[in-house]
Formats: structure tokens, sequence, C-alpha cells
């Protein structure tokens, strides 16, 4: 990882990070993503504070998501070649970006306790502020833009989501949900709740879309 651009004075610390809970139950990095998780939300927040003073909480929200998402996460780890040093288990399918974003969060929290919060914090800000500036207008995730598409076509009523039960092994499960909106079903899956329901609003998006072409 070189683009890591830190140097650990305990090497241990970077160790336990890139080990996932299915390589070793005891000794993982999930208790360094609990704390990296805070130390990017955070300083992300500050950062966004900062390059976009005339924008109100609401717009800030959506940056913020965008920003600290799984998929933004796991694009830095890939990035950073992060998928070849971390020690998995079960890396496989949809769960492949959550073990990344996992792994990333580890590293900020092994750097927070290895240097402190303004090493931590100014590797996270070398990167996501060119992340941030590259966002022009606050970005919408599916599920907000379908729920503001139904508010201003269908009179008002939002969006419905019914989950089913998941299948597949049980250290690896896939989440199907279907959305009603508008008189129209869409499904989608994925391997957590909410990825199921960003999926399935996305394909109502595109249901839509062709509906009002035919329309």
């Amino acid at each position: 990882m070189k683009k890591l651009n830190y140097e650990f004075k305990n090497p241990a610390l970077l160790d336990l990070a890139l080990t996932q809970s299915g390589v070793d139950n005891a000794h993982n990095n999930e208790r360094l993503e609990f704390i990296g998780d805070r130390v990017l939300g955070l300083t992300v927040a500050s950062l966004l504070y900062h390059m976009f003073p005339n924008e109100a909480e609401g717009e800030l929200a959506r940056r913020h998501a965008a920003l600290v998402s799984t998929q933004t996460l796991a694009r830095v780890a890939r990035d950073w070649d992060l998928d070849a040093s971390v020690r998995h288990g079960h890396m496989t399918g949809g769960r492949a970006d959550h073990m990344l974003a996992d792994a990333m969060e580890a590293i900020f929290g092994a750097i927070y306790l290895d240097g402190g919060f303004d090493a931590a914090s100014g590797i996270i800000v070398s990167v996501w502020h060119d992340l941030a500036a590259a966002a022009i207008q606050p970005p919408k995730d599916y599920k907000t833009a379908l729920q503001e598409y139904v508010q201003k076509h269908g009179h008002g009523t939002l969006p419905v989501y019914r989950f089913e039960n998941p299948t597949g092994a049980s250290h690896n499960p896939m989440f199907h949900v279907t959305v009603t909106a508008m008189g129209k079903n869409a499904t989608g899956t994925g391997p957590s709740k909410k990825a199921a329901s960003m999926a399935a609003a996305e394909e109502m998006l595109k249901i839509l879309a062709i509906s009002d072409i035919d329309g």
C-alpha cells in the first residue's frame, strides 16, 4: 500500500487493521473499524463544512453520506491496492466492497491510535478533498431521488418497501426487497437491506423513466 503515505510506529496495528474477522474471531479489525468510522465521519463533516459554506445541513448531509459510503471507501481501497493486502475469510460477491470498506475504516482507526487524530485526519483530507470537490451538486441516493420523484409526480404517496427473507449462507446472506410506487413494482438484491433497497429504488427509477417516455 504505497499510497497510504504513513509510517506506523507500531506495525502490529496495521496488521490488525488488515485482518478480517473471518480469519481470526478474536484478533481482527472490528474494534479498529469502530473508531476509524468516527474519525472518518468527523473529518469529512469538518471538510465539507469549510468547503461548502453556503450549503444547508441537508445538502451537506447528502454529500457526507456519499463520501463515507461503502462504495466510496471500497473505491479508495482498490486505488490503494488494499484488495491485495487485506486478509479475509469470505470476500465473495457483494461482500467484497463491504470488507474493503471495513478495512479502510480500520486503517484510519489504526493511524489514529498510532499517531493521533491529526495524522489520521490529514491522510483522509488528502484523498477526500478531491472526491468532495468533484461533485458540483450535492448527490442524491436512489431512495431519496425516488421519494422526491414520487412526491412530485404521484400525488405525494411515498414508496413502500417490502423485505423478503434473506437467502444464501449465514456468513454471506443476500437480501431481497420489492418497492411499490405509482402502481408499479421493482425488485432489488444486495448484501445488506440498505443495498437491496437502493438497488430496488434504482430499478424503479428506470421503470418510471421508461413510463415517462412511453407516456
